[in-house]
């Protein structure tokens, strides 16, 4: 592609060299990875500053460089912008010839519940005879593609290359997760969504943000930069009210307070509930074979945005019973001496509440539980979700998440400052397998157990080094183990 042609829809601050007749095969932001005729976007991090190597970029054939500032020494082309990061979605979405454009996007943002409602969502559009791409958490999947995860939003150039290859493909709607890292960095900017969903705003990545209001702010932006057709906010979230009294368009859904689009549970058990929408006034009877109160939001969600893309509501029902699991969230993964077993992503203090109550409810024996916490990330979780853990459990087996750099018992030992707040029901077991070895032979008839944290993830990072890992299969390890015993 030419240039000139991708700097078209560009806020260009200044241009330093000439543009004219030059072919870009690629948009960078890695220049240790530059080839001949590639264009480089010098991006500043917060451990890097991609000025400082503006000059490798050059000398490994970049045709030009996007920057925030001029730099001596570069004689290729330099485009001064001013914000780099949204010029880099800006390019990549020019590059593959804004395929955003073609695609109907449905992009879901929230602490917790981003994941199961692009589930629920994206089976609801199948069901009703639609080509439907995911991205997300769990990985990328689109007419019979499947990507490994890489970010939960990835970054513009893979991105906008995703979004090619599903219209390519004949896809016509997109489900995909929006982290607040992800409109921070202004990934999506370049995206006019179908439609915008809020499911929560609770405790999380305050290690980045810094507060709650910061982090509450990030999140509203999806909304109140307006990129949407409408939205859906959950309006039992106060975040949620507010955005729903602040942004255009926006529908509100709910359980506890007056909503457009509520549910009614009339039964609910271990595997799932029976539930009755009010999708703005249109009934809908759904069987959910997930569990938890929480999982009832997220198919509220999906059901009340398939109702405002018009969608009939026999292929809403049939789309959210049609998900039968989902890996992590709430997964139950085995029974071992008549107790049951769950895996679940919970990784902040909300999400490892609502895992837990919702077990604790339909719990008829003990609720036992393995955790940990992750490193380097928002330490003040961690007593947060002891004391959480300390009041909803009959036992804890306290372990390893990532530690990533830190050393693992001081992380066990934050979550035991909260736990002891209100049990001494635990034992410290820092190997993740042995913990859960060792919580597995505690089970009994009616008992319950929820392995929380890492749910779908196939790695357990330490020291920078990620080892293969996964909650799923260490539980059939043992189980192998016990059966043979």
């Amino acid at each position: 592609m030419q240039l000139e042609h991708l700097l078209k829809d560009l806020a260009v601050k200044e241009i330093y060299g000439d543009t004219k007749d030059k072919s870009v095969y690629a948009v960078r932001t890695d220049s240790r990875i530059m080839g001949k005729g590639e264009l480089f976007i010098a991006l500043n991090g917060e451990n890097y500053n991609g000025h400082d190597y503006m000059k490798e970029a050059q000398r490994r054939g970049a045709v030009a460089i996007v920057c925030q500032q001029k730099n001596e020494g570069i004689t290729v082309p330099q485009i001064v912008v001013e914000d780099a990061r949204k010029a880099l979605a800006v390019l990549a979405a020019a590059f593959y010839s804004h395929p955003e454009k073609k695609l109907k996007i449905i992009g879901i943002t929230g602490t917790n519940g981003k994941t199961t409602t692009c589930h629920y969502l994206a089976s609801i559009l199948r069901e009703a005879g639609k080509k439907t791409g995911f991205i997300g958490t769990l990985g990328t999947f689109y007419e019979g593609v499947s990507l490994a995860p890489d970010l939960t939003t990835p970054d513009p150039p893979r991105l906008f290359r995703i979004f090619s290859d599903m219209l390519k493909s004949g896809v016509e709607y997109v489900v995909m997760e929006v982290s607040a890292h992800a409109v921070y960095f202004q990934k999506v900017c370049s995206v006019d969504f179908a439609a915008c969903i809020f499911t929560n705003c609770t405790q999380d990545h305050l290690d980045f943000f810094g507060d709650m209001e910061n982090y509450k702010r990030v999140k509203e932006c999806l909304f109140t930069q307006g990129n949407y057709a409408f939205a859906l906010v959950n309006t039992d979230d106060a975040l949620g009210v507010k955005i729903v009294r602040e942004c255009k368009n926006a529908r509100s859904y709910g359980i506890a307070n007056p909503s457009d689009n509520f549910a009614v549970i009339e039964e609910d058990s271990l595997n799932g509930s029976r539930v009755l929408f009010n999708l703005n006034d249109e009934l809908c009877d759904a069987q959910l074979r997930l569990t938890g109160k929480y999982n009832v939001y997220n198919a509220l969600a999906a059901a009340a945005c398939a109702h405002e893309l018009k969608i009939d509501s026999e292929y809403i029902a049939r789309g959210i019973y049609a998900v039968e699991k989902i890996s992590g969230r709430l997964e139950s993964v085995g029974s071992v001496h008549g107790g049951q077993i769950f895996v679940d992503f919970a990784h902040t203090p909300d999400g490892l509440e609502n895992a837990l109550s919702a077990l604790k409810e339909r719990c008829k024996g003990k609720l036992l539980c393995v955790f940990g916490c992750g490193g380097n990330r928002d330490a003040g979780k961690r007593p947060l979700m002891g004391e959480i853990a300390g009041k909803l459990t009959d036992f804890c087996v306290l372990t390893s998440d990532n530690p990533r750099y830190e050393e693992p018992y001081t992380i066990i030992s934050a979550i035991e400052n909260g736990y002891r707040k209100h049990s001494r029901n635990y034992v410290v077991v820092q190997d993740r397998r042995k913990a859960i070895e060792y919580a597995m032979r505690r089970l009994q008839t009616d008992d319950v157990l929820l392995i929380a944290g890492k749910g779908g993830e196939n790695y357990q990072e330490i020291m920078g080094i990620k080892y293969d890992y996964n909650d799923n299969a260490v539980v059939k390890e043992v189980m192998q183990k016990m059966l043979a015993e």
